[in-house]
């Protein structure tokens, strides 16, 4: 089990743990995207099947998100990051495998770009182009007046627009990560472009691997859930092992 997790502000994070093995120090934390939290379906899928497997889980909703503390106008890319370091901090002992979606793959590649406790790193949707991605989804929506997509509980901050524009791509990342890692994109996404993980991949070292689910959306829908799982599960089993 893991017990409470604070960031540096002293914001809650909000997380579940799934037991897969009382007696393994193996721990696949999962990390949400803009907008999302620990209990989007397809993460509680993730974690559920990684449990069944065997295999501990642990899913955070990262400041600002789901119940976690902070507000969700703090919540950047670079906060994140800071965010995920302090749930290393809190797993310490533990071999740690971090998946991210979308904005969390980004931070994920960041974080592991720099710190050498995450042993395995997968991407899922991952963002990689953040500026274009504000640009793209966002360039229309004053930010501090307007909302992301149009959800009034997800208000469109400047912090964050500055945040996604400063970091630019996280490209020059990739060759830092010395870890086994997997990417998994959907030919369907119409919210991180699969040409994203297309164009990291050539930036990365020679331990990875680049899964493409044909017709797959951004959150890995319908019948794509259980192919996703089924990649993400298989490959980090046979990783940890």
């Amino acid at each position: 089990m893991i017990g409470p997790i604070q960031n540096s502000l002293g914001e809650t994070i909000d997380h579940s743990f799934h037991l897969g093995d009382a007696t393994s120090k193996n721990l696949v934390v999962l990390g949400h995207g803009v907008t999302g939290n620990k209990d989007r379906p397809f993460i509680v899928a993730l974690a559920n099947a990684f449990a069944a497997a065997g295999v501990n889980a642990l899913r955070i909703s990262y400041a600002g998100n789901g119940a976690s503390g902070g507000k969700f106008t703090d919540a950047t890319i670079s906060k994140e990051v800071a965010d995920l370091g302090s749930v290393l901090d809190a797993c310490a002992g533990w071999n740690v495998c971090y998946i991210g979606h979308s904005m969390g793959g980004a931070v994920g590649v960041l974080r592991a770009s720099q710190d050498e406790r995450i042993r395995l790193l997968v991407s899922l949707a991952g963002m990689v182009r953040t500026a274009a991605f504000a640009q793209r989804e966002f360039g229309m929506v004053k930010p501090d007046a307007g909302f992301m997509w149009d959800e009034e509980s997800c208000p469109l901050s400047k912090a964050y627009m500055d945040d996604l524009t400063s970091i630019g791509t996280v490209l020059d990342a990739a060759p830092k990560i010395k870890v086994p890692w997997l990417l998994v994109h959907g030919t369907e996404d119409d919210v991180v472009p699969i040409q994203d993980s297309k164009d990291i991949i050539i930036r990365a070292g020679h331990d990875v691997k680049f899964v493409v689910l044909q017709g797959s959306n951004h959150v890995f829908a319908g019948d794509f859930t259980a192919p996703m799982i089924e990649t993400v599960v298989g490959w980090v089993k046979a990783r940890l092992a």
